[in-house]
């Protein structure tokens, strides 16, 4: 009789426990059916649990053989049961809404480490060229008398017809709808290391703009790659990025195009003083510009550095500048010694390019004396080696009202024109190496809400052999160096993220684009924009 409490308790133990199993196992199986984890899932997890109590019940059951004493259920009390329930029930809530369990669709934890952007933008330009212009076939006739430009896209010439005509336009009114649509990923990987990948409308031939005219028929658009890099960050003070990165540099559009995205890699150093009001940092970087591949070419690429820092001198006031040389190596041109190089692969490496550049440097033939066969190769009749200063002064006394004066000088040490003459035989008493842009913004430094608003003011001056015209901004004058003038603009915000904007550029050369004095280019562009950004 004494034994009949003791075998009751031991059944009700065993009937509370199943429960217990039955009531997990029915919670599994509901959590599959509304497709939060696989029935292969749900499986493991049993199997699992199953091993581990099987493997606790072996241990304890060897513990109490060894030492003698009876094996004994102990008696669970209800109210210590329904403890156990609770507590599994609310571990199992907690892990279903740490990871999301009952969320319609919902995305898996590993992408709240990714972050989305992207912008759409259309755009109606008008191209208005002064009458006074140097028509284009001016230039394709000096180019061939003197051997020598600053516009070799303005020499090209049509010879379908009987007389030749010009292939590009200096003189003719062009009005343009376009549109500009980018899609970019930002991957947090870990606490130290990130990747981003951003797409984008435009071509391979254009490096300075993400533009699609409107216009081709109908077809579709082709998107690119835009950017693609891989960025470690160790410490607080480092980091280090390599692929197609964003543009390492404090730097305006009067060097480079803000357009423009950095192929190769760069490591920064930031640091802190004085409360963390003054911050120092230096940004070196060395980029590949062209494929290192013997016999045909030899490799291109950029080197730089920048030094510079961030200074808040009050609540409402801060400056921020710097100072970086940029060198570009075996990009300036030399003349072929002989025409049998014609045949071997070498012949034409010295080329500058269609598709690299946009209009400015000065240029000369490149060409063997005795090659009257092969179209012209135009080569850089100058080295680069730009040394930039940049300082930009943001005045927040009427905050969210700033008040942002920039201003930005470049000079190309490079520059010899000695030198020049004996590497093309040919003496040129024009060009300029230097360049300078001052510019004033008032408004919201971002327009991010309806009735956000901003406008600016700047003026430019950049010669033709300051920098290299293939990287700097493509809008100014059509884009490239011997240009000067200024640019106003006005945008405002009708909604959150969604912005109207105009924008009018008037520009003309400094110098003759033909290397014969007289010869004029002037052009003044207007953009209209609508932009929605998420």
């Amino acid at each position: 009789m004494s034994l009949a409490p003791a075998a009751s308790h031991a059944a009700d133990e065993r009937e509370s426990l199943e429960t217990l199993r039955q009531t997990t196992l029915n919670l599994i199986d509901a959590l599959v059916e509304q497709g939060i984890f696989s029935r292969e899932k749900a499986a493991a997890m049993i199997k699992n649990a199953e091993a581990k109590a099987q493997a606790a019940t072996a241990s304890a059951a060897k513990d109490k053989t060894r030492s003698g004493a009876p094996v004994r259920v102990q008696y669970v009390p209800e109210t210590v049961k329904n403890e156990i329930r609770e507590q599994l029930k609310q571990e199992v809530l907690a892990q279903a809404r740490s990871e999301r369990w009952a969320e319609p669709n919902a995305i898996p934890a590993w992408l709240d480490s990714i972050k989305w952007e992207g912008d759409i933008r259309l755009r109606y330009q008008a191209d208005s060229f002064d009458r006074d212009n140097t028509p284009a076939a001016s230039y394709a006739a000096l180019a061939n008398t003197y051997g020598a430009t600053r516009a070799a896209g303005f020499t090209g010439m049509s010879t379908a017809n009987a007389s030749p005509v010009a292939n590009n336009n200096t003189t003719e009114n062009r009005e343009r709808y376009r549109l500009r649509a980018r899609l970019g990923m930002l991957a947090k990987i870990s606490d130290e290391w990130s990747a981003g990948l951003r797409l984008s409308t435009g071509n391979t031939t254009d490096r300075v703009s993400t533009n699609q005219t409107l216009g081709q028929d109908w077809n579709k658009y082709a998107l690119v790659v835009d950017r693609a890099y891989v960025r470690y960050d160790p410490a607080e003070w480092l980091s280090l990025s390599g692929g197609r990165i964003p543009n390492p540099f404090f730097s305006t559009e009067l060097v480079w195009s803000e357009n423009l995205n950095f192929e190769g890699g760069a490591a920064s150093l930031k640091g802190s003083f004085a409360n963390n009001s003054f911050k120092p940092f230096l940004t070196v970087g060395y980029f590949p510009i062209k494929e290192d591949n013997p016999p045909a070419t030899h490799g291109r690429a950029m080197s730089g550095a920048q030094a510079g820092a961030q200074w808040d001198l009050s609540s409402n006031t801060r400056l921020k500048f710097g100072a970086a040389m940029y060198s570009f190596n075996n990009f300036e041109g030399q003349k072929e010694s002989n025409t049998s190089y014609q045949n071997s692969a070498s012949y034409g490496q010295y080329e500058y390019g269609a598709s690299l550049r946009q209009k400015g440097n000065t240029l000369f033939r490149t060409n063997a004396p005795l090659d009257g066969a092969t179209s012209t190769l135009w080569g850089l009749a100058s080295r680069f080696r730009p040394v930039n200063l940049t300082a930009s002064l943001d005045l927040a006394h009427f905050d969210p009202v700033h008040v942002v004066l920039t201003g930005d000088y470049v000079k190309n040490t490079a520059f010899d024109r000695g030198e020049i003459a004996n590497r093309t035989q040919t003496s040129i008493s024009d060009g300029k190496d230097y360049g300078y842009l001052y510019k004033i913004t008032v408004g919201m430094p971002k327009l991010e809400k309806a009735r956000d608003w901003q406008v600016a003011f700047s003026y430019r001056y950049l010669g033709s052999d300051a920098v290299i015209d293939a990287f700097t901004d493509s809008d100014f004058g059509l884009g490239g160096t011997n240009l000067k003038g200024y640019m106003l603009s006005a945008h405002y915000g009708i909604d959150r993220n969604a912005n109207i904007g105009l924008r009018w550029y008037s520009a003309e050369s400094i110098d003759s684009f033909s290397l014969v004095a007289g010869q004029r280019f002037a052009v003044d562009v207007l953009q209209a924009d609508l932009n929605v950004q998420f």
